[in-house]
């Protein structure tokens, strides 16, 4: 299916295949197993345009499963889209105009802004983050986690990177994480040289909740060092401890990770810092469909 209105972004956008798929589904959703009944009474040939406005302060994303939204109704529908994925909007900035058969554009707009908002939501959080963690320490990166909405983690996770976040392992073939739960009486040092063994080269990534884990990991030859729900002198510490080894294994720090937390962590020296709220806890940007007079 074609792409109105859409220069395709790889860095930001999600892959096409699961945008299509998304979108589908929400269609289907709104649609079956009558259509749309309402937009029935509006006379098939008349022709509109309409505004797409943000209603508050945000970054955009979402825009690839708007599109797609009204190319799948009708691909005669025109949009013509002013702010990319990742730009700044406030009050009654206009971030598209659509324009084509009333009757479509309406068919789709649920499900347009329905993506838009929560996706856009997710990425004015993010951004959040990356700002507040930016001002305490440059070098740590915002990641989101895997507590996405089913179905949607492509989507979700192309918002993380339009706020400027960086994205955690996407499913559980791209790298090893070792907890507490798959430990199974195992020690740390066994469960990283197993995993070098069966996918070397990958990242073995372990959580530790206690400083003396984090020693064992770094021996062990963990790539990332996933430091548990620990406050900031504990982060500092543990920071020291795997520097001091020698070792140049990334130090992430996930759980209870907060706006209010999120600098004090990274001034500790975490190169990275996980939320599940970016994607979980997000609110909805408000963005509406003006129709033009």
């Amino acid at each position: 299916m074609s792409d109105p209105g859409l220069d395709w972004q790889p860095v930001v956008d999600p892959p096409r295949a699961a945008v299509v798929d998304a979108v589908a589904r929400a269609i289907a959703e709104d649609l079956l197993p009558l259509g749309d009944l309402t937009a029935g009474l509006i006379d098939t040939g008349r022709e509109a345009i309409v505004d797409v406005v943000s209603r508050s302060t945000g970054v955009m994303a979402g825009r690839a499963c708007a599109v797609e939204a009204f190319a799948q109704i009708d691909p005669d529908v025109r949009v013509v889209w002013l702010e990319p994925d990742g730009s700044a909007v406030g009050p009654g900035q206009l971030v598209a105009t659509v324009e084509g058969s009333l009757r479509s554009i309406l068919t789709a707009e649920r499900t347009a802004l329905n993506f838009l908002g929560h996706l856009s939501g997710v990425a004015t959080l993010t951004r959040a983050y990356v700002d507040a963690v930016r001002a305490a320490n440059p070098h740590t990166r915002v990641l989101d986690t895997r507590k996405t909405t089913p179905g949607l983690r492509a989507l979700e996770k192309a918002a993380v990177r339009a706020g400027g976040g960086h994205n955690h392992r996407g499913n559980l073939s791209e790298g090893v994480l070792v907890k507490d739960n798959h430990l199974g009486g195992a020690s740390i040092g066994d469960a990283v040289a197993r995993a070098r063994s069966l996918w070397p080269g990958r990242m073995i990534e372990v959580e530790c909740d206690r400083l003396d884990q984090v020693g064992e990991a770094v021996a062990a030859g963990a790539t990332v060092i996933m430091l548990d729900n620990m406050d900031p002198p504990s982060v500092a510490e543990a920071v020291s401890l795997v520097r001091s080894a020698g070792s140049d294994a990334l130090v992430e720090v996930s759980g209870g990770v907060s706006l209010a937390t999120a600098p004090a962590l990274a001034a500790a020296g975490a190169d990275l810092l996980s939320a599940g709220a970016l994607t979980h806890s997000a609110p909805v940007l408000d963005l509406g469909l003006d129709l033009r007079g």
